[in-house]
């Protein structure tokens, strides 16, 4: 996948943000609201923690922590891993796999551009083997647009 985070992946997106004194019930409505599996938690404008549904499920529901008393500091990820816009989708892939988390921030001077999630990934790599599906047929059979 040589296809670069952003613009190729994921557009320059509004990243939603809390304060870390949030409570965890303010980050699921958040992420409920906007339909988003991920948000980050800043500091002077640089990315401290991240948290995202793995988060809630395995720091705080499963061990029956209060998501109304419970501050969003104590349960997120903190110092994620971080690529930069120009990072290659494989490479994101890669560090996905490898670290075992579904959202990555995309980092550029210090200022949170965006997340890429495995899904988008995953769309990537997806229209990449449609891609080269249509270009092997269209050698074998000769045609422009791999349809005979």
């Amino acid at each position: 996948m040589e296809r670069k985070l952003v613009p190729d992946v994921v557009s320059p997106q509004l990243v939603r943000r809390l304060p870390g004194d949030a409570t965890v019930r303010d980050a699921a409505k958040t992420m409920a609201e906007h339909r988003i599996g991920a948000l980050v938690i800043t500091a002077d404008e640089k990315l401290t923690h991240i948290f995202t549904e793995r988060d809630l499920l395995m720091r705080v529901v499963a061990p029956g922590l209060d998501p109304d008393k419970t501050a969003l500091i104590d349960v997120a990820t903190s110092e994620p891993d971080t690529l930069p816009p120009d990072a290659n989708a494989r490479a994101a892939l890669d560090l996905m796999r490898r670290r075992r988390y579904r959202h990555l921030p995309i980092v550029e001077d210090g200022q949170i551009v965006a997340i890429v999630s495995i899904r988008d990934l995953q769309d990537v790599a997806l229209s990449m083997l449609e891609d080269d599906v249509r270009q092997r047929d269209a050698m074998i059979f000769g045609t422009a647009d791999g349809l005979a």
